[in-house]
């Protein structure tokens, strides 16, 4: 059974920077495309960014290009999602997701029956 464990969330001010951690158990990573989704209180849960199966098909939403990055280390069994000039928008409860059918791309039109982790949360507040 896939687990995930999210960890790096955090209070920053900002233009702060913070990277988030998801490890994973379980699996054959190389079968599972992996993606941070957010959600922030009455909004719904949306992508933030995914990578493929290979690691190299990647996909960011509008609001964080250029200022997140995501990637996977497959001899770890680990994913990280670093986030540089954060602003207040980016408050949210981040979501480490797995999903064994979705590539990177499709996971735009919504995850899954996939495998999500317990969420760490990022505040974003001067």
């Amino acid at each position: 059974q896939v687990q995930l464990v999210e960890s790096g969330g955090g209070v920053v001010q900002p233009g702060a920077s913070l990277v988030l951690s998801c490890a994973a158990s379980g699996w054959d990573s190389k079968t599972y495309a992996m993606a941070w989704f957010r959600q922030s209180p009455g909004k719904a849960r949306e992508l933030v960014a995914s990578v493929g199966r290979g690691g190299h098909a990647i996909f960011y939403a509008t609001p964080v290009k250029g200022r997140f990055t995501i990637s996977r280390d497959f001899a770890k069994n680990t994913g990280t999602l670093q986030l540089t000039n954060l602003e207040t928008d980016d408050t949210a409860t981040y979501y480490c997701y797995a999903d064994p059918v979705k590539t990177a791309m499709a996971l735009q039109r919504g995850p899954s029956l996939g495998t999500w982790g317990q969420g760490t949360q990022v505040t974003v507040s001067s």
